[in-house]
Order: structure tokens, then sequence, then C-alpha cells
């Protein structure tokens, strides 16, 4: 029986050899977004340039659908843009791949808080508090929004 500490490096060196040898691979296979393009759109995004943010996210998801986190700012920028339906189709896209994504449960209950829906709002806040078993940024800042919006 191999020891501990023995079959931990093995582990490590086995999971960081895959990437390596994957950089280095000529597999036909290429991706049309380089790993840019999301980094470029959290970019744009924090620096509030939400349709140049979308079309870097869209190229994301054509690579990447499964990328919740792309969905969830597809979902955010669109919301700020006021394209609230957008906004709502692509918040369920990114729960559907990832029904704990804190991120998109807590601007999904803001989007619901935009438009009037303060139960479903609620509703989100709930779904946080079981995620964020501990606390976490995204159910501290959706009570904050639900509070500051039942106050008028």
């Amino acid at each position: 029986m191999m020891p501990y500490r023995q079959l931990l490096i093995a582990t490590l060196t086995l999971s960081l050899a895959g990437p390596a040898l994957a950089a280095g691979s000529s597999s036909s296979s290429t991706r049309s977004t380089t790993p840019s393009d999301y980094t470029q759109a959290v970019k744009a995004v924090k620096a509030q340039r939400f349709r140049q943010a979308l079309d870097l996210l869209a190229k994301t998801v054509r690579a990447e659908p499964g990328n919740a986190d792309a969905w969830n700012y597809i979902g955010f920028s669109n919301r700020k843009l006021n394209r609230l339906d957008k906004a709502l189709a692509a918040y369920r896209k990114a729960l559907a791949i990832d029904p704990e994504h804190r991120g998109a449960n807590e601007y999904l209950g803001e989007l619901y808080l935009q438009t009037g829906e303060i139960t479903k709002a609620k509703a989100q806040l709930e779904k946080l508090d079981k995620i964020c078993t501990f606390g976490c940024e995204e159910y501290d800042d959706l009570k904050a929004a639900l509070r500051a919006y039942q106050s008028g």
C-alpha cells in the first residue's frame, strides 16, 4: 500500500500534467474564443461597458455553453441595460447549469425587486440562505437590497 504522502504527490502530479500536456497538443479542435474573452468581459462589466461585455460573453458561451458564470454576467449586463426579459432568460440558464450559483441567485432576486415581484425576491433570498451555510456576500447584498426596497 502506498503511503499517504506518495499518493498525494502522485495525484497532484497527474492533475497538473493533464493541462500541461493539453496545452502542447496539436488537437484539431480549436476554440472560437480565447481565455481572455471571459476575462475581458468581466473587466467590461466592472467598467459598466455592458454592450462590450455582452459581445465578449456571447463568444464565451458559444465556445462554452455550460459556463454558468458567463450566463450570469449576460443576465447582469442585460439587466443593467434594462433588457429584463433577456436578463431573466440568462439567469435561468445559469441556474439550470448550476442551481447553487450564488451570483445568479442574488442577481435574479435583484431583478425580481426591479420588477416589483417581492415574493420571488424573498424566495431567492431563502435559496441563498440555504446555499450560504455560513453566510456569504451575495446573501448580504440581496438582503440589503430587499431592505432598501421595502423601506421605499
